[in-house]
């Protein structure tokens, strides 16, 4: 995509008036304090293990954000805890907010974590980067392929750092699969196949009783004003992952929470990180839940099916990987595996086996991250992309969205993925975005 700042301001629609804020945005070449503040927006199970991640790098949290009040509050408590217990980390003032924007208008605020259901990321972010600050945002990184195209838009106009929290990237055993596949360690590549759970399904819960202190208006947001249900929203404090993520309205089955991860690594093991499929396939069945199958222009084949993380199929090989398992083919020999610990030895010890028999003069060497949120704090200080910028983020949460709207429509797109849009008459354009309950919009 070619971009710049003027064509952006002159043509892209990225957010409602809400979004008019203080804003301190920095040149590409001036970088934040060593100290950088950092709010979080989104308090669930997700967040907390992020903000606790965060708490214990070299940032001041200064401020959580959420529509339940057990949960905000809850957050504020953890903050201003862990800073009284640790006295040279920094004072214990951390502010709770239900309105997001409250956060974004502070201007000690130059972080943003975003960890909210799907349906909000977009907006958040793109509103944040308006702001001037850095984000980093859940995968996947937007609810749909509009959103897409104008975060990566929003990112090139303010200059701001994004990382997607598309994290097995920065996991050894991931990369290294990646490596052997680009440097032909098995073969040409023939095929991949991904395993995940189901594609997303029309709302469909039961209204339940509101408790109060929870701003339901204020969740759905964007989405439509659906009943109530705990499902989407359990009051207070849960340690699941709640089932908006199941609902089309709200994300986009495990197509879009599974996937988002397993199909990024595909895209890394085929090269395609600023590119995509040119074709995407329905399953033979109209009602089938696996089977749906993204094709390349060099026709490699990446299927959504149950099996093994993510399957790499070569004529020389196969490689297989998963988070704390990996497997290795060479022409018919067994060079690695760790799957379960009744293989012996460790998926450390066999991703270096790997690593040394076959990386050692690679001409291709991905890009190592030592860990996903120092990666993104280190390129807040360098200005650099980090492993799962904008491009990387929003390109595989594209080929989910379109896996999906090939199983809810049961048709064969052609896509074009330098236009980032479908071709040659197939598809619908309105498949590409949502209906924006106002004042909301992206």
């Amino acid at each position: 995509m070619t971009l710049n700042r003027r064509n952006f301001l002159k043509g892209a629609s990225v957010a409602s008036a809400p979004f008019i804020l203080p804003s301190r945005i920095w040149s590409a070449d001036v970088k934040p304090s060593d100290r950088p503040g950092i709010g979080f927006i989104g308090m669930g199970k997700q967040q907390r293990g992020l903000m606790n991640n965060f708490l214990r790098q070299d940032v001041q949290v200064l401020a959580v954000c959420d529509v339940d009040t057990t949960r905000r509050e809850d957050a504020k408590k953890t903050v201003d805890e862990y800073y009284k217990d640790n006295p040279g980390k920094g004072p214990a003032d951390c502010k709770a907010y239900v309105d997001f924007r409250e956060v974004l208008a502070r201007k000690d605020i130059d972080l943003i974590c975003i960890a909210t259901p799907d349906h909000w990321h977009a907006v958040i972010t793109v509103a944040a980067l308006k702001a001037g600050k850095d984000v980093y945002c859940e995968k996947p990184l937007t609810h749909n392929i509009h959103e897409a195209v104008e975060v990566m838009k929003a990112v090139e106009a303010s200059k701001r750092v994004l990382q997607t929290g598309s994290m097995q990237r920065s996991s050894k055993e991931f990369r290294i699969a990646c490596e052997l596949v680009q440097n032909g360690a098995i073969g040409k590549l023939e095929r991949v196949e991904c395993q995940f759970g189901d594609p997303g399904i029309p709302y469909d819960l039961k209204e339940e009783p509101m408790e109060p202190g929870l701003d339901w208006e204020l969740w759905c947001g964007p989405g439509p004003k659906v009943a109530y249900s705990s499902v989407l929203s359990p009051r207070g404090l849960h340690k699941h992952f709640p089932a908006w993520r199941k609902y089309r309205e709200f994300g986009g089955g495990m197509v879009t929470d599974w996937g988002a991860h397993h199909l990024d690594i595909a895209q890394w093991g085929l090269g395609m990180d600023n590119s995509g499929p040119v074709e995407i396939r329905p399953p033979e069945q109209a009602d089938a839940k696996r089977g749906a199958m993204l094709v390349y222009a060099n026709g490699v084949t990446v299927t959504h099916k149950d099996g093994f993380g993510v399957h790499f199929f070569g004529s020389e090989g196969e490689v297989q990987v998963n988070r704390g398992k990996f497997t290795f083919t060479h022409k018919g020999e067994q060079i690695s595996k760790f799957t379960k610990k009744e293989d012996g030895s460790s998926c450390e010890a066999q991703v270096a086996k790997a690593e040394k028999a076959f990386l050692k003069d690679a001409k291709v060497k991905l890009y190592a991250s030592k860990g996903h949120i120092p990666d993104f704090l280190n390129c807040v200080k360098s200005r650099e992309k980090p492993i799962t910028s904008e491009i990387v983020g929003a390109h595989s949460a594209i080929c989910c969205h379109l896996m999906n709207q090939a199983y809810y429509h049961h048709a064969k797109l052609l896509w074009d993925p330098a236009k980032l849009t479908f071709r040659d008459g197939s598809g619908d354009p309105r498949w590409l975005t949502r209906d924006y309950r106002a004042p909301w919009k992206v």
